[in-house]
C-alpha cells in the first residue's frame, strides 16, 4: 500500500527545444527555484549580518547543528523513493542514542561493539517495518508510526525517565568531535553519504528499480522487479541511517535521555519533502534533499542571528515547506498545460 507517489516533473531537453528564452526560464524556475532561493538567502544574510553570518564559526555551527537532520532526511528519502514513508527515524534516534551510551556505561561494551549493536538493531527495525508494510499490507504511515511509538516506549522503559551518563572513551567521542580542514567531521560524513546515495540512485540499476516502484509499483512488478524485496531493503537502509544518526547524537551529547530526539523528526521530513520539489520536482532525490536541509539551516541561522524567538525554527520549517509545495504544484500545472496544448498537426499518442 502506497503513501506517496513519485513522478519526476523536470522538463526534458525535447520539451525545452524550440521554446523561447523566457518560456525556458519559466519551465526551469520550478526545478531550480529552491536552489536560487538558497543562494539569495545566503547573500542577503551575508550582507545584513556581515560580522557574524559569513564566518567560519557560523559555518561550523551550522554543520554541527544540522548534521543529524541531514542524515535523517537522507534516511527518510529512501522509503519515499519507493512511495513509502518512515516515521521511525524520529522515534528510533531516541532509543539508538541512549543505547549507544548505556551499552558502554552500564554493560561495559567496547564502543565499536556498542555501535555495531545499535546499527544491527536499526536494520532489524527496518526489517520489521518492511514486513508490516509489504507482508501485512499496513499503510506505511500507520505501520511506522506504531513501530516508532513502541520504540519510544522502550526508550522510556530503559531509562526510567532518567538521564544515562558515564565516562565515554575518546574514540567514541571522536566520532563527532574531530575537526577536518577546520570543519566538523560530521559534515564530511554527510557529503560521503550523499555521494554514495546519488551514485546508487541515479546510475545503478537498483536506483532505477526503486524509482520505478515509487512511480507505479504494479507496473514495476509486471516488469519483473521484486517490489517486496526492494521496499523492505529501503526500510532497512532507512533504519541503519537512523541508527548512524543516533550514534553521532550520542557522541555529541555524551548523555542519553528520552526527551531528546523527537524534535528531529519534523525537520528531517521537511528536508526530504523539500528535496522532492527541487532539482527533480515530483521525485525525491539526494541533492534536492541536501538543498532542502541547507535552506532550513541557513534560514534559521540567519533569523536567529537577527534575534528571532524560540518559535522561529518550527515556523520557518512550516512556511518553507508550504512555499516549496507551491513551487512543485506550479511545475505540475505548467507541465499539464504544456501537455494539453499540442502543436497543430501533431501526431496523436499511441500506446
Amino acid at each position: 500500500m502506497q503513501s506517496i507517489q513519485s513522478n519526476a516533473l523536470e522538463p526534458t531537453p525535447a520539451e525545452l527545444k524550440g521554446l523561447s528564452t523566457g518560456e525556458r526560464l519559466r519551465r526551469l524556475l520550478p526545478v531550480y527555484g529552491l536552489v536560487i532561493l538558497t543562494v539569495l538567502l545566503i547573500l542577503v544574510f551575508s550582507v545584513l549580518l556581515s560580522d557574524t553570518f559569513p564566518t567560519l564559526l557560523n559555518l561550523r555551527s551550522i554543520i554541527a547543528n544540522k548534521t543529524i537532520i541531514a542524515i535523517l532526511s537522507l534516511a527518510a528519502m529512501i522509503p519515499m523513493a519507493c512511495g513509502r514513508i518512515d516515521l521511525t527515524i524520529g522515534y528510533g534516534i531516541v532509543l539508538w542514542h541512549i543505547l549507544a551510551i548505556s551499552l558502554q556505561t552500564m554493560y561495559g561494551f567496547p564502543w565499536p561493539i556498542a555501535v555495531a549493536v545499535v546499527l544491527v538493531l536499526g536494520a532489524l527495525t527496518g526489517v520489521l517495518n518492511g514486513l508490516l508494510v509489504e507482508v501485512a499490507k499496513i499503510d506505511s504511515f500507520i505501520a511506522t508510526l506504531g513501530t516508532g511509538t513502541v520504540i519510544y516506549a522502550v526508550a522510556l522503559w530503559h531509562t526510567g525517565g532518567r538521564q544515562v551518563v558515564g565516562v565515554l572513551p575518546d574514540g567514541f567521542l571522536a566520532l563527532n568531535g574531530t575537526m577536518v580542514f577546520g570543519l566538523p567531521i560530521t559534515g564530511f560524513y554527510v557529503l560521503a553519504l550523499a555521494l554514495v546515495m546519488w551514485i546508487v540512485l541515479e546510475y545503478l540499476p537498483i536506483g532505477r528499480y526503486v524509482y520505478a516502484i515509487g512511480a507505479n509499483p504494479k507496473a514495476a512488478a509486471l516488469n519483473g522487479i521484486p517490489v517486496r524485496r526492494f521496499v523492505i531493503g529501503a526500510f532497512i537502509a532507512s533504519g541503519v541511517l537512523s541508527a548512524v544518526a543516533g550514534v553521532l547524537l550520542a557522541s555529541r551529547l555524551r548523555i542519553g535521555q528520552a526527551s531528546v530526539g523527537l524534535e528531529y523528526l519534523l525537520p528531517a521530513l521537511v528536508g526530504a519533502f523539500l528535496g522532492s520539489t527541487t532539482i527533480k520536482p515530483g521525485r525525491v532525490n539526494v541533492w534536492g534533499t541536501m538543498i532542502g536541509v541547507i535552506i532550513l539551516a541557513v534560514g534559521i541561522a540567519g533569523i536567529q542571528q537577527f534575534g528571532g524567538s524560540f518559535f522561529v525554527e518550527p515556523l520557518f520549517n512550516g512556511v518553507t515547506l508550504l512555499v516549496a509545495i507551491g513551487i512543485a504544484g506550479y511545475a505540475q500545472r505548467r507541465r499539464g498545460a504544456a501537455g494539453a496544448i499540442k502543436p497543430k498537426g501533431a501526431p496523436a499518442k499511441t500506446s
